[in-house]
């Protein structure tokens, strides 16, 4: 698998638009300052959505900014040799996102109040969303089979890393206070709310009728029909022609996919490897 994923320090990366000496410079020389709004998540967490709508709490429901600058741009990926780059060039409060397990995450971090929103999602859809997703690009090695991507994925042999791992290491910070743990589930599942206490936690205050419009312009229709929101700008050399990338935005499909075998594996699995933090961390079935 080595020949097919970028490794850097055991955990495995796409193998373009990354680079071994960046992600070191990410880790020893990136400065986080103390008005910058982190997203933090495990690929295919719900990443994108919780971007669309801080960019919305930022216009205050306006959807100008999200139709006129790529999702990429407005929040980097500091790891990545572009988002490294953007991120290194802006002034200002700064808005960006990030996949990387804590002990490669900039270190400027563990001594600055920059504020961190950790999204996480039940690991079976991550799964079945990671399936599809890298099935669908170009700059990653694609499992044989869904049997295999399920081994992989088991065993945290994919892109970033074991779930499992990423968990673990994040979980110590929920207790700080510029620190917002949230679940993909909560925000599906009562986003209204879910968007307030983000407001809260971020000291913005919106009026209803902005609450509103972020409700509505973030909506997963809306996403997908926003060009620069569904990643219909990216060139033949990332995805697959004319792949949908955003491609249903729901919780619990993991149960239209996994075989009755895969999902006892994966419960007992998961009961092994989370039984040290309390299950009412995790608001899924």
């Amino acid at each position: 698998m080595s020949d097919d994923f970028l490794w850097f320090e055991g955990i495995a990366f796409p193998n373009m638009g990354f680079r071994s000496e960046t992600l070191r410079k990410v880790h020893d020389e990136f400065v986080i300052k103390d008005d910058d709004v982190i997203i933090l998540t495990y690929p295919k967490s719900g990443t994108n959505w919780l971007i669309e709508i801080l960019c919305l709490i930022h216009s205050k429901g306006d959807p100008k900014w999200i139709q006129s600058v790529p999702i990429w741009e407005r929040s980097p990926w500091v790891e990545t040799e572009m988002g490294y780059k953007l991120l290194n060039k802006e002034e200002g409060p700064r808005l960006f996102s990030s996949h990387l397990p804590i002990q490669l995450f900039p270190k400027s971090f563990f001594s600055s109040k920059a504020k961190v929103i950790y999204l996480m999602r039940n690991p079976r859809d991550v799964f079945v969303s990671g399936y599809f997703f890298w099935n669908s690009v170009k700059f990653v090695k694609k499992p044989k089979s869904w049997e295999q991507y399920f081994e992989w994925f088991c065993q945290g042999n994919v892109i970033y890393g074991s779930w499992f791992d990423h968990i673990h290491g994040w979980m110590p910070m929920r207790e700080k206070k510029n620190f917002l743990l949230l679940s993909y589930e909560e925000l599906k599942q009562d986003t209204r709310r879910t968007v307030e206490k983000i407001c809260q936690f971020l000291g913005k205050t919106l009026e209803p009728e902005e609450l509103n419009l972020i409700l509505k312009n973030s909506s997963f229709q809306s996403m997908k029909e926003n060009k620069m929101s569904n990643f219909s700008l990216l060139s033949v050399d990332f995805v697959e022609d004319k792949v949908q990338l955003l491609r249903k935005g729901v919780s619990g499909d993991w149960k239209n996919h996994l075989t009755v075998a895969q999902a006892e594996a994966f419960d007992k699995l998961f009961q092994e490897k989370m039984t040290d933090l309390p299950r009412e961390l995790f608001p899924w079935e």
